[in-house]
């Protein structure tokens, strides 16, 4: 059992773009999967008084990242690099456009996270091996521990979800970085 935790849930990337079924992605009907379990989870953590953070990918369309030919996609002031409507973003949860993967790169999360004294951060969202990865473990860099909530995740088929979480249940990490089911995660916190 977690004890003496104050966490923060982090979102990413549940953007327009990669949830639109029109735009026929790989990774959205996985994505869509997940709405209602991360619906459930920020609503709960918002009860608890505990912050809800939406990082979104905000990209250029020059960026770096499209150089090997990945189409531009979530750009900075689109309607597609906005949240989904169904995640419903309060006036109390933060929003951070992220320029690259990770959550705590150039957006000053671990700052806000720090002022809160928040202690662990729970990890959800798209995709598994990527953003959520990178975001679950530069947690860790900034002296957070990490979950990365396993069916509030998802990556572009369930066997590379579930081989990226298999990499990273039990690793030498363990406890700082953990790999729990939502319910897993609230039991730990203390949540009926």
């Amino acid at each position: 059992m977690i004890t003496k935790d104050n966490p923060a849930i982090l979102v990413i990337d549940m953007v327009k773009d990669y949830l639109d079924p029109r735009r026929n992605l790989k990774i959205t009907p996985y994505a869509r999967a997940i709405v209602n379990p991360i619906k459930n989870l920020t609503s709960t953590f918002r009860k608890n008084g505990w912050p809800v953070i939406f990082a979104t990918d905000s990209f250029k369309e020059d960026d770096f990242i499209f150089s090997a030919g990945m189409e531009p996609e979530s750009l900075s002031g689109t309607e597609g690099a906005q949240l989904i409507d169904e995640l419903e973003r309060k006036p109390g949860d933060l929003w951070l456009p992220k320029p690259r993967f990770s959550a705590f790169f150039q957006t000053g999360s671990a700052e806000y996270l720090k002022e809160r004294e928040i202690t662990i951060c729970a990890v959800t969202g798209i995709a598994t091996p990527v953003c959520v990865l990178t975001t679950a473990l530069d947690a860790i860099c900034y002296n957070f521990r990490s979950v990365i909530v396993s069916d509030c995740s998802a990556a572009v088929s369930e066997k590379i979800h579930e081989e990226t979480l298999n990499l990273y249940r039990r690793t030498a990490l363990y406890p700082l970085l953990k790999v729990s089911t939502s319910s897993e995660l609230l039991s730990d916190l203390g949540v009926d």
